[in-house]
Order: C-alpha cells, then sequence, then structure tokens
C-alpha cells in the first residue's frame, strides 16, 4: 500500500501521458484532482510526447467550473496556492475583472494585492465584489492582528509616560500595590506606599508615526498589511498616524485611514520608484522629530539617486526622528532588496529588516519605547542588514 501511495503521487506529479514511467490508472477522484492540476500545469498528454499549457481564460463558465473543482478538490490553503499559480502563469485578467467568477475565488492577502493592481480599469459592477472580497480579507486580518497591534502600541507609551510623582488622578494603582508590597501593614490591614507609580497626563498624541510605503508591484502584499496597521494605528487617539505611498509620485492617503480599503483603492501598484522624494515628503510632515517614528517599507531599489536618498534620511535621522527600514511585511520568506542601499541606510543606523504581520505589534512597542532595534531584531531571530551585508 505504501509503494501504490508513492506511485500515485509521482503519477500525479509527472502529470499523466506515455513519459511517466508508472502506467498507473487513477480512480475517478485521481482523475479529477490531475485534470485541474494539469490547467495550470500542463500534462505529458499530447503528440511527440510534448506538454501542452491548459487555458482558462478562453471561456467563462470553464473557469467557474475549474473554480468549483478545485474548491471540492482541495483544502482551502492549496486552493488559494492554486489560484495564485493560475492568475500568474495563465494570466486571468478574466478572473478578476467578471463579479460572477470574483465571488467565487477562495479571498486572501495576494488576490487582494491583485485587484488592487487592477483597480484602474476594473469595471464599476466589478469594484462592488472586489469591495466585498477585500474587506472580508481584511476584516479577518484585523481579528488576528489589530488587537494586539492596539495592546502592544498602549502598553509601551504607557510604560514610556510613567513617573514616580504622579499626580492623584494619574495614580496607576495596580503597579502602585506591587511595588509596595513590602510594605503590606498587618496590624492596619493596608499597604502604605513609599513609592507611587503612575502616568504622565495624558496628551492628544503622545508619539507620531509614519508610514512610508513603497508601491511598486513587488511590494503588493506588504502595501496590504501597512494599510491595516495603518488604520489601526490610526483608531489610537495616544498616536497621530499618516500613511504615504509613493511610486516616483507621491501620495499622502491619511485622510483615508479611517478605511483600509479606501486606502488600497488609493494605492496605483506598479510603476518606478523614487524614495528620495517619498522621505522628502515624509520630512515636511514632521513635527516633533524626537516623537516621530517613520518607517520606510520598502524593497530599497531606487529608481532616482542612491546619494540623494541616502541624504535624505541623513536630514531625517540627524533631526532626531527614528528611521525604520522594513525590506518587506509580509509572510513570504526571504525578499528580494537592494543589498547595498541596505548596507549604506545600516551604516546611518537605520535598523534594515523584513518583518511578518505577526511581528509588528511588538515592533512597534519596542520603537515607541526607543529600545535597541538591533537587539530586538535578535531576539527575535531577525537578521538585520548591518549583521550580514558587505558594502
Amino acid at each position: 500500500m505504501k509503494n501504490d501511495e508513492g506511485l500515485r503521487r509521482w503519477r500525479l506529479l509527472l502529470g499523466g501521458g506515455e513519459a511517466d514511467g508508472t502506467g498507473l490508472r487513477l480512480s475517478k477522484d485521481d482523475a479529477a484532482i490531475d485534470a485541474a492540476l494539469g490547467t495550470i500545469y500542463g500534462n505529458g498528454e499530447g503528440t511527440e510526447g510534448k506538454r501542452r499549457m491548459g487555458n482558462l481564460a478562453a471561456s467563462a463558465p470553464k473557469v467557474a467550473r475549474w473554480l468549483g473543482d478545485i474548491r471540492q478538490l482541495f483544502p482551502t490553503p492549496v486552493v488559494r496556492l492554486l489560484q495564485q499559480d493560475a492568475i500568474e502563469r495563465l494570466q486571468i485578467q478574466q478572473l478578476l475583472l467578471e463579479p460572477e467568477l470574483l465571488s467565487q475565488v477562495e479571498p486572501d492577502v495576494h488576490l487582494v494585492a491583485d485587484l488592487v493592481a487592477l483597480g484602474a480599469v476594473m469595471p464599476d459592477k466589478t469594484k462592488a465584489i472586489a469591495r466585498q472580497v477585500i474587506r472580508q480579507v481584511l476584516d479577518d486580518l484585523e481579528r488576528k492582528l489589530a488587537q494586539p497591534l492596539r495592546q502592544a502600541v498602549t502598553g509601551s507609551l504607557q510604560r514610556s509616560q510613567r513617573k514616580r510623582r504622579p499626580r492623584h488622578g494619574e495614580i496607576d494603582w495596580h503597579a502602585t500595590i506591587q511595588a509596595n508590597l513590602k510594605h503590606y501593614q498587618p496590624e492596619l490591614g493596608t499597604v502604605i506606599p513609599e513609592v507611587l507609580l503612575g502616568h504622565g497626563r495624558r496628551q492628544s498624541a503622545l508619539q507620531d508615526i509614519i508610514l512610508c510605503i513603497d508601491q511598486s508591484g513587488s511590494m503588493a502584499t506588504s502595501v496590504v498589511y501597512a494599510s491595516l496597521f495603518g488604520a489601526v494605528l490610526a483608531s489610537l487617539r495616544a498616536v497621530r498616524t499618516q500613511l504615504v505611498a509613493f511610486d516616483t509620485a507621491v501620495v499622502d492617503l491619511s485622510d483615508k485611514l479611517a478605511d483600509p480599503v479606501e486606502v488600497l483603492f488609493g494605492v496605483q501598484l506598479g510603476g518606478g520608484t523614487d524614495i528620495a522624494r517619498a522621505l522628502r515628503y515624509c520630512g515636511q510632515l514632521v513635527q516633533k522629530p524626537a516623537d516621530t517614528t517613520l518607517i520606510l517599507i520598502s524593497d530599497l531599489y531606487e529608481g532616482g539617486t542612491s546619494e540623494t536618498l541616502l541624504k535624505q534620511a541623513k536630514t531625517l535621522v540627524n533631526s532626531g526622528v527614528q528611521v525604520i527600514a522594513l525590506l518587506a511585511l509580509s509572510d513570504e520568506g526571504a525578499p528580494v532588496y537592494d543589498a547595498r542601499t541596505a548596507h549604506q541606510l545600516a551604516e546611518l543606523k537605520i535598523p534594515v529588516f523584513a518583518c511578518t504581520p505577526e511581528l509588528f505589534p511588538d515592533l512597534m512597542a519596542a520603537a515607541l519605547e526607543r529600545q535597541d532595534l538591533q537587539m530586538w531584531a535578535a531576539r527575535n531571530k531577525i537578521v538585520s542588514a548591518r549583521a550580514y551585508l558587505e558594502p
């Protein structure tokens, strides 16, 4: 049985035809799986052993049937992978532009990125479905990621504002009691505190955060996550959040942060990259340099001159702004990026590394507390540019 299972897997992998060499006949269910995979990846059937590629773009009914087949034959993570491969390998623009087909697609972050990229050419009737799909994905991500980010940022600001001589209305009673338990008076049945712990007077914004997002096509999934996190941060009164997207032009999307779907439809994925121009614009937004964290999310492939980019970055750092360069904000493994520019930014003492969405809340907390982010990266087993890049 074990050998039969191995032979079955080889047969599905090789795609059939005389060249596969297995001589195995597939069951009805396996034949359906083989046909679904062959549509994207091709199979060994055809004259003279030539491989042929399937094509889902020819007719809407065929796409709809294929979508229905794969959802029945494979688990959800595999369905998402097959959809993504189909879009990339077969260039199925129709899949994303027809509302009746789009409604059948399994939504995920990659699909959102594709929809955003097609936003400019999408018919109005499709945009309504696209918004629903994007909303569903962002709602799922928000349930998973928003609360950790709120807790991390709020906690970090409270810790940074804690002081030893609070006014009565500013006393943190829980922390004060914990710090003074050794002064418990049994005869009085109470704690006589020697040290009062509390928080400073709450202000409308204790810190400023600027998210500067590269909207080139390679950064698509990072843009999705950054838009969501930007919306969550904007909901916190203790921070003032601004979001800027750029290619060769700069677009300030801060006024759309109440709705991350609107942010995404304001993004135009693709095109060139002018990081220096984006940093120059962000510098104009800075009001309190010492209380400002600027997060540049980019693969650092600069379309302009690297000298101008480095000059703008150095100006921000010298003014007191905390600058962080994220090469990616995604779960997609090691990113592709400009190693030379990453090294040059690291030499300016700018932390340069990639970050997963799950780690981003903790990164923000560490940044707002002005922790050593190189140490933070090491604790989280993230290799930073400074650690291994050569000039």
